[in-house]
Parts: structure tokens; C-alpha cells; sequence
């Protein structure tokens, strides 16, 4: 009985020690027997069979039924079987590994940066290794090895390797998943995020609800003094992060989304899913953004198109305006120069009037 204990024992432990089931252990122990019979004596593995002595964990090969255990079959294969045991081992374990990760896909996880491979960065989570491509990496963002950071975990991939676990620190799911570590009232449910839209490294609009009566939800992500929010901008490298109520009103929504510009009036087309805004002249570069970041994000959160101009000129002319002010003033004596230098009067072209209605534009942007 101490034999079967200790047996039983040894077994347990193998799969404790890995995260197996211990019957897959036996399972296992089993092909590696088969394995080393037919590496010395032949035949096919469909007829082939492998017994383990509960009592003694003394193994024999069974042939069509019939024992054909060689005599020291144990001294002489156990090599041979701890080799594939050790290696199918490995790859339940790194199976059992993956299973694990793909029911964590859409999460967040921790991990270290291990090394970089071209354009890749191997990111070592503890029991495996994973890829961040690229495309997934923070714009202008450098990693140094060691350096530990959080990343969403976007899926499994195929690979010339076999399988590898993608991960991403440009996905919008990071901020999501960060914002749920800071915010108790998200991971409770009290508060919930509607939608975010991100350029990655840049910038990020957050649109969140209550869904307590009393419950701030954009206090409650901002937290104290900004030490919520903060805590997430960290981890992004300084990325500008604008939380914004949500609202079911389309008007309220695209005016709010263009924080942190002032807006004058919105008005809705239904039919074409347009917004038509109107701000102070002197919030249009700001809600307009640099390279038109800002209205393009909020194009996105919202799902509307968004058509914008200044109060009492369109976008156009307000730039040109802007234009005509930071311009120089061209000095007397060229001017006589360019006078003496013609003895002609140039034609004079008709100024061409900019129409009313020429507006900045932004198409509405599904992610």
C-alpha cells in the first residue's frame, strides 16, 4: 500500500506542480511508454497499450491485448520515456497556458518588457511569453527591457511558432481596463463607460453614465484632485484623456465630446446623421484641434458627423482672418521698388468672395 501511496503521490504532485489533472498525468505517462516500446520493438501505437500497477507503478505494453512487456522493458525505455514525458508535459502546459489566456481576452494584464525582435516586442507575463506588434505599440513610445507595464490582451494569433499571445498598449481596451483598476464605481457597475474613442500616445475621449441617482460620473473617474485620472494618464505616457457625460440627446453628446471647447449650438440631421455646431470664434481652433484631432475624436465617440464653423464666420474665413493678422505688413520701399519696376498698371483681378456655407467638416468614424 505505501508503494500505491507513494505513487499515487508522485503523480499528484507532477500535476500540481504544473496545473494539470492528474489523470492527464497518467494519460501522459501512458504514451511515453507506448512511445519508448516502439522505439525499440516496433509497431503501431493504434496497438499498442500501456498499463501502469497501481500498486507498484510498474508499467507493461499490452499488443493487441496481449503482454509483450520485453524483460527490463523498465530500465531500458525509462530514458526514452522521460524524454516524451517531459516534452508532452511541456506542451499541455503551454496548452492549459493558453486556454487560460483565451478566456482573457478583452482584459488587462501586467507584464515585462523582455526583449525586442524588428518591429515586435516580447513581453514576458509570468508563465509565457507574448507579442506586441507594431501596429499595437504607443506611438513614440520607447520600451526598455525590464521595464514593467499593463497591456490588453487582444487574442490568440497562429504563428510560424505555433501560437502567440497578442497584446496591445494602443487599444482602446487599455483605457477601459485602466479606468475599471481606478474607478471602484465602474468595477461596481454604479458608473458605466459608453464609448471611447483614442489616437493612441495623443489623445482619448471617455464617455460615461450613472447609473445611481446622486453618482457624478465624470467626478468619479476624475477622482480627487485629478489623482484618479491622473493615475491612468500615467500609465499612458502622459496621453490627454477627456472624460465627458454622456447624454441620449445627440446634440447634447457632440457639444460635450468637443471638449474642451465651448460650443455655442448644435443642430441635428437625423436623416444624414450630421451635427452642425457653432462655436465662439475664439474656441473654433480648439474645438477643431491640431490636425483636427479634436473634432475627429469626437466623431468617433459619438458616431455622428460633425460640420463646424465660428460664430458669425465659417470655419474658412476664420482662418483666413487669423492668417491675414500674423502676416507681416510689407514695407513702403518695396512697394515703390515693384511701382518703378513696370511702366504698365496690372489688371485688377475680382476678388472672389468665399461662400457662406463652406464649413470644416469631419466624417463620422466607426471603430
Amino acid at each position: 500500500m505505501a508503494l500505491r501511496t507513494e505513487f499515487a503521490a508522485a503523480l499528484n504532485q507532477a500535476a500540481a506542480e504544473r496545473g494539470l489533472d492528474p489523470q492527464e498525468v497518467v494519460s501522459i505517462v501512458k504514451d511515453a511508454i507506448k512511445a519508448a516500446y516502439r522505439k525499440d520493438y516496433g509497431g503501431e501505437l493504434e496497438e499498442l497499450d500501456a498499463e501502469i500497477d497501481a500498486e507498484t507503478g510498474e508499467a507493461k505494453v499490452f499488443k493487441d491485448g496481449k503482454d509483450v512487456t520485453p524483460e527490463g522493458f523498465g530500465r531500458i525505455a525509462a530514458q526514452t520515456a522521460k524524454q516524451v514525458l517531459l516534452q508532452r508535459i511541456r506542451e499541455a502546459e503551454k496548452g492549459a497556458i493558453f486556454a487560460e489566456y483565451e478566456k482573457k481576452i478583452g482584459n488587462i494584464t501586467n507584464g515585462m518588457i523582455q526583449r525586442i525582435e524588428g518591429p515586435n516586442v516580447v513581453v514576458d507575463l509570468g508563465k509565457t511569453e507574448a507579442i506586441m506588434p507594431a501596429a499595437e505599440r504607443i506611438t513614440g513610445e520607447d520600451h526598455r527591457l525590464n521595464q514593467r507595464l499593463k497591456f490588453y490582451i487582444v487574442g490568440i494569433k497562429e504563428s510560424s511558432r505555433g501560437q502567440d499571445i497578442i497584446v496591445s498598449r494602443a487599444h482602446k481596451g487599455l483605457v477601459e481596463g485602466l479606468f475599471k483598476l481606478e474607478v471602484p464605481e465602474i468595477g461596481s457597475n454604479i458608473v458605466e463607460i459608453k464609448a471611447i474613442s483614442r489616437e493612441a500616445g495623443a489623445r482619448s475621449k471617455v464617455a460615461v453614465s450613472s447609473r445611481q441617482v446622486g453618482v457624478d460620473p465624470v467626478g468619479s473617474c476624475v477622482g480627487q484632485k485629478g489623482v484618479r485620472v491622473q493615475a491612468v494618464i500615467a500609465e499612458l505616457g502622459n496621453e490627454k484623456i477627456d472624460v465627458i457625460s454622456y447624454s441620449d440627446d445627440p446634440a447634447k453628446f457632440v457639444a460635450a465630446a468637443l471638449s474642451p471647447a465651448t460650443v455655442d449650438k448644435v443642430s441635428v440631421d437625423a436623416e444624414t446623421k450630421t451635427a452642425h455646431v457653432e462655436v465662439p470664434e475664439d474656441q473654433l481652433s480648439l474645438a477643431i484641434g491640431k490636425d483636427g484631432q479634436n473634432v475627429r475624436l469626437a466623431a468617433k465617440l459619438t458616431g455622428w458627423r460633425i460640420d463646424i464653423k465660428g460664430a458669425g464666420l465659417t470655419g474658412v474665413e476664420d482662418e483666413e482672418k487669423k492668417e491675414k493678422k500674423e502676416k507681416p505688413p510689407k514695407k513702403v520701399a518695396k512697394k515703390a521698388k515693384a511701382k518703378k519696376a513696370t511702366t504698365k498698371k496690372p489688371a485688377k483681378k475680382p476678388v472672389k468672395k468665399i461662400a457662406a456655407k463652406k464649413t470644416i467638416k469631419t466624417k463620422a468614424i466607426k471603430e
